[in-house]
């Protein structure tokens, strides 16, 4: 098989995404599953300007990783320092790994405005930084920052940049397509061109997602001869993100036969995906290919019926090899044959002529004409069928709660709930504040059954939404509240509908919660 090395920067690319922030045991969480994994190439940070990163490596240094090489980030010495005086190179060296990356200017535009200096002098920077990595016996690995812009600009000095790192011992040159404004078509035009006039096969690709073309852009340059993609975890990286890895490794894998990591691996995909997601406290994207959510949904009865007989009709590949599930979405479009086919894709044995689907149909229609949507609230759909198939539980009984809000003089808003429940025969009364009623109201629940279910702390609302249902009633109207819930494994989506909003949450609420207990009671 045909073979491509993975670099993941999700530790230092991914972190600049607006809404992440890591602690030092998120990176090291993640590097490790990304080890166990298997991605070739970790990125674990700028060492000389992230003390965290400088931490992750000391870490790394007595916990070492089993199959990826942890790679530190750095830059080409700074023009007033030679390259053996230049703390940044330094820091590299003091990170004590195998391999390094340093960035460099290709661009003539920031070489005079960005650096201010001589197009010459930073030829002699890039040379002298690769070339005092290598005398230290590291493995070099050299960005091309702003690589096709700065071919498009001037693409004589564009190569010049690249030569320079080569004739240096640079072990791979990797193009960046740093402000993703490069077209699919171009990109493989210029790789092509480079290759020609270089004379060199080898080289990595890092591309951004501001046109939406990331993934396209680093698959086509593969097929133009590089052998390392950069990219992050579901995508993540700064304004528009990073090449997503998880589609990347799939089509590489699945599609063009390159060994990339194991079938057993492979099988982690959607899992890996959704951890990092989780790590990141990022919502899951429901349509991200190969994992999502709805990566393998059918809803349309047609769709259903055919996938029923042969996956093949409506799937383009079997979504165990990436570890995901197919999905029957129960909707007002499909019948009992969806009923069932969802029943047993949950797990539960159920006949289509049976008494218990009539029930369990008759059930679904009723509560839809009511407003609920089961296609959105998988969760609430699979307490249905618990309670039907009597594999419920009941886990407390609610006596009552309030919730009130308060606006006071400095214009603080105040959000308070108490809740009293029975929970075995113990009756609990709490209170808590929150950002808003219905986060007060999940906070007290919570509080109320932390000691006797303690897994419901590593459960936490991910996304709440409120639809109208009848805008001619206004503020009478009934409102539909979705709530999505993630853990460390999944997530899922309840529902509530009632006039009230605050009702309706609070349906969503336990559902999530009951959710949540009966899906651990299994394990």
């Amino acid at each position: 098989m045909k073979k491509v090395f993975i670099y993941d920067t999700t530790l230092r690319d991914g972190a600049q995404t607006e809404g992440i922030s890591y602690s030092m045991q998120d990176q090291i969480n993640i590097a490790k599953r990304l080890d166990e994994f298997g991605v070739h190439f970790i990125e674990g940070g700028w060492p000389f300007s992230n003390p965290k990163a400088k931490e992750l490596f000391n870490y790394f240094k007595k916990q070492k990783l089993k199959k990826s090489k942890l790679v530190p980030f750095g830059s080409t010495a700074h023009p007033i320092n030679p390259a053996a005086k230049d703390k940044n190179l330094i820091s590299l060296i003091e990170a004590d790994t195998e391999y390094v990356i340093i960035f460099g200017k290709t661009w003539d535009l920031h070489v005079k405005e960005v650096l201010k200096i001589k197009l010459e002098d930073n030829l002699k920077i890039i040379s002298d930084s690769a070339r005092f990595l290598k005398k230290k016996g590291k493995k070099v690995f050299y960005d091309a920052e702003h690589f096709f812009d700065g071919y498009k600009a001037n693409p004589e000095y564009a190569l010049k940049t690249i030569t320079a790192a080569l004739d240096a011992g640079t072990d791979l040159v990797v193009f960046c397509d740093t402000n993703g404004g490069t077209l699919t078509w171009e990109m493989k035009k210029i790789v092509s061109e480079v290759k020609e006039k270089i004379g060199q096969n080898q080289f990595g690709i890092h591309c951004h997602n501001d046109l939406g073309l990331a993934v396209a852009n680093s698959i086509s340059c593969i097929e133009e001869g590089c052998v390392q993609i950069q990219g992050t975890i579901n995508g993540y990286g700064e304004r528009c993100g990073n090449a997503d890895l998880i589609p990347i490794i799939g089509i590489l894998q699945l599609k063009m036969g390159y060994d990339i990591i194991s079938a057993k691996g492979m099988e982690d995909l959607t899992k890996i995906a959704r951890y990092v997601s989780e790590v990141s406290n990022m919502v899951a994207h429901d349509n991200q290919p190969f994992t999502g959510k709805s990566a393998f949904a059918h809803k349309g009865g047609i769709h259903i019926d055919a996938v029923i007989k042969n996956p093949l009709a409506y799937e383009h590949l079997d979504p165990i090899l990436v570890g995901n599930k197919r999905k029957f979405v129960v909707s007002e479009m499909a019948g009992k044959s969806t009923l069932v086919a969802k029943a047993k894709e949950l797990d539960f044995q159920l006949d289509k002529k049976s008494e218990k689907a009539k029930k369990i149909y008759t059930l679904i229609k009723d509560l839809e004409a009511q407003g609920y949507q089961f296609e959105a609230a998988e969760g609430s759909f699979k307490l249905i069928l618990q309670r039907e198939f009597k594999k419920y539980k009941k886990f407390f009984e609610l006596h009552g709660f309030k919730v009130s809000v308060e606006k006071r003089e400095n214009n603080e808003l105040i959000s308070e709930a108490t809740i009293k429940l029975k929970i075995n025969d113990s009756l609990e009364h709490t209170a808590a504040e929150g950002d808003g009623p219905v986060n007060a109201l999940d906070n007290a629940l919570r509080k109320a059954l932390q000691r006797f279910y303690p897994a419901v702390s590593n459960m936490h609302l991910t996304d709440f939404k409120v639809r109208v249902l009848d805008e001619k009633s206004g503020t009478a109207a009934k409102v539909r509240v979705l709530i999505e819930s993630q853990d460390e494994n999944e997530n899922w989506t309840t529902i509530g509908v009632s006039e009230n909003i605050i009702e309706a949450s609070w349906e969503a609420l336990v559902d999530s919660v009951e959710y949540k207990l009966l899906k651990d009671l299994k394990k």
